[in-house]
């Protein structure tokens, strides 16, 4: 089933999350909201803090963001969590975090989840992102694969059977395949093996898993055969360790990512916001506010494709709704 782009904004919410897993995120989250949680001013400036949670791919962007912002607000605290993004979206719709850094659309289901607890969101999108399979630079006969051969590589029924580069291509060499890529809650996976595999989730046990993309990134640059799945920003920010195949001929890029002839693992990136925290915290609304503002030197320094020109008129549209 493929999913919408773009969910409604505005989504009534009641209730909230019992799992062991939220409890745990809203301990970590929660210690530092303490008595300045509430934003109250001292000194003409802002205070309090700010909770983000979800994808590892939007967490450069929201870092970046937060870097610039507290050159002018240095007692605002933003907290980032990166547990990816189906995870980050359980704790928002538990009304835990104020933000859900997110690499995919909301779900129906998690639209329905956010229903049924209270949370009103807003999504907005803030970059874009060339889905990239990565190599280790020593790799000189997959530097251009196509979906077919990504699909013999990554489909369920490949595990534990298709185990060497040779089974992906008679003309590749007698190179044992090494597979790293993102947990199951990661909104990475979700996109990646829907646009490979047709189902969203769907692909072989027998890889090496992790949240934390910095694993995929370690892991492939120090296999020969080995080959992953992550965000652009991690190519860009590890040139020299890991490298990007090209797709059909075509590699990731911004000018690629925008014009769309890297297909179909290009793929807007978003952060949903709690329209309360927005409406009743200062410093939620001034960094949602000041992100939007700066999202093209954000992305320009968190080395993320940035918004076209209709995606930023988009965007400060998604924010206008907010107020």
């Amino acid at each position: 089933m493929t999913r919408p782009r773009h969910a409604p904004r505005l989504q009534a919410v009641r209730g909230a999350a019992t799992a062991a897993s939220l409890l745990a995120v809203a301990v970590l989250l929660g210690a530092c909201a303490g008595s300045s949680a509430d934003g109250d001013r001292s000194s003409g400036g802002l205070s309090g803090t700010v909770l983000a949670d979800g994808s590892s791919t939007v967490a450069p962007l929201t870092d970046a963001a937060r870097d610039l912002f507290i050159g002018e607000q240095p007692d605002v605290e933003i907290k980032i969590t990166t547990t990816g993004t189906t995870a980050g979206f359980r704790s928002f719709c538990a009304g835990i975090t104020d933000i859900s850094n997110a690499s995919r659309a909301i779900s129906q289901e998690e639209i329905a989840t956010c229903s049924g607890a209270g949370i009103e969101f807003t999504e907005i999108i803030v970059a874009n992102d060339g889905l990239s399979v990565v190599l280790n630079p020593g790799n000189d006969w997959a530097t251009d694969l196509s979906v077919d051969q990504l699909h013999t590589i990554w489909a369920p029924e490949s595990a534990g059977e298709v185990t060497n580069w040779n089974q992906v291509d008679p003309d590749f060499p007698d190179q044992p395949l090494v597979l790293f890529g993102p947990g199951r809650d990661s909104g990475t996976l979700d996109f990646f093996t829907a646009a490979v595999n047709g189902e969203e989730g769907a692909i072989r046990s027998d890889y090496r898993a992790s949240e934390d993309d910095n694993v995929t990134v370690d892991g492939v640059a120090k296999e020969v055969g080995a080959i992953g799945f992550l965000g652009l920003s991690y190519v860009n920010a590890n040139e020299g360790s890991i490298v990007a195949a090209s797709i059909d001929g075509v590699a990731p890029s911004t000018k690629t990512v925008q014009d769309g002839s890297y297909t179909p693992l290009s793929r807007p990136l978003f952060i949903y916001v709690s329209n309360t925290f927005y409406a009743d915290k200062p410093q939620v609304k001034a960094f949602v506010d000041f992100y939007v503002d700066n999202a093209l030197e954000i992305a320009a320094r968190a080395l993320v494709v940035p918004l076209t020109g209709t995606q930023l008129t988009t965007a400060q549209n998604e924010l206008a709704s907010l107020d």
